[in-house]
């Protein structure tokens, strides 16, 4: 694949995508059989997933809400995936209209759909590039043309870090991210967990995708906001996350804990 979203790049669809089966999932169309046969899987094992989903999807339009009224008007959303509405820009936008997005993504379908809704030249655009090459996401050039970093970012990682392996040292990742952030800037991620229930059985299914699946505890997605102020309630559950309408059914078993942390200096 390259980074900077120029060249050919193929596009496997002999194995189901995260970003596909997640789709799927929220009931989106943008998928596959094999994506949906993956989906089908999770769930057998998993129920919650669809809650689960649904929960982090509303916790990252309530982090959008309360970065746009603390003042920010610039978001970084890496590993975006496929488009539904209301998207992170849309949300924003809505809000204040001058907001600047940047998306970022590693899947060339991703890209594809986000080319065919986004204007290049407008104030939202996507980028083919990868997480876990940092600074080839801060450094690209489109990214540069939306993103000023001599003003707040907010940084959204939501419901990606699970698929960096811990050999690819996913804290030096969010380190070299958080460091190219000014003062004022914010950090909005998203990570499953095991802590709730036993999910090796889900964890198979990704294997046979084209990223696996990391579940980490709570004390370690904790590590991702070092150096940051998370604020109120700290690292929860995404439906427990500031909720502005009561939590469904089953919501203390979903396993994705969601924060959200600020930049002091």
């Amino acid at each position: 694949m390259t980074q900077d979203g120029t060249g050919s790049v193929e596009i496997d669809t002999s194995k189901p995508h995260p970003a596909r089966i997640y789709d799927y999932l929220l009931g989106g169309k943008d998928n596959y059989e094999v994506d949906r046969k993956a989906g089908d899987q999770l769930a057998s094992v998993a129920p919650e997933v669809f809650i689960g989903v649904r929960a982090n999807r509303g916790f990252l339009q309530r982090a959008v809400r309360h970065v746009i009224d603390s003042g920010v008007r610039q978001i970084l959303d890496i590993g975006t995936g496929l488009p539904t509405s209301p998207n992170v820009h849309e949300i924003a936008q809505e809000l204040a209209s001058d907001v600047r997005v940047a998306y970022v993504d590693n899947d060339p379908i991703v890209k594809a759909h986000g080319d065919a809704l986004l204007s290049r030249a407008g104030t939202t655009s996507i980028v083919l590039a990868d997480l876990r090459e940092p600074r080839s996401v801060i450094e690209h050039p489109e990214v540069r043309r939306i993103i000023d970093f001599g003003e707040p970012v907010a940084l959204f990682l939501v419901a990606v870090l699970h698929f960096v392996r811990d050999e690819e040292e996913p804290e030096r990742i969010v380190a070299t991210l958080r460091d190219a952030l000014p003062a004022g800037s914010f950090l909005v991620l998203s990570h499953a967990t095991g802590d709730f229930a036993d999910r090796s059985e889900a964890r198979a299914v990704y294997n046979n995708a084209t990223a696996s699946m990391n579940l980490r505890p709570k004390a370690r997605v904790e590590r991702f906001f070092d150096g940051l102020e998370l604020i109120e309630p700290g690292v929860a559950q995404v439906p427990f996350w500031r909720p502005d309408t009561t939590p469904p059914a089953g919501s203390d078993e979903i396993g994705f804990y969601g924060g959200v942390a600020v930049k002091k200096a």
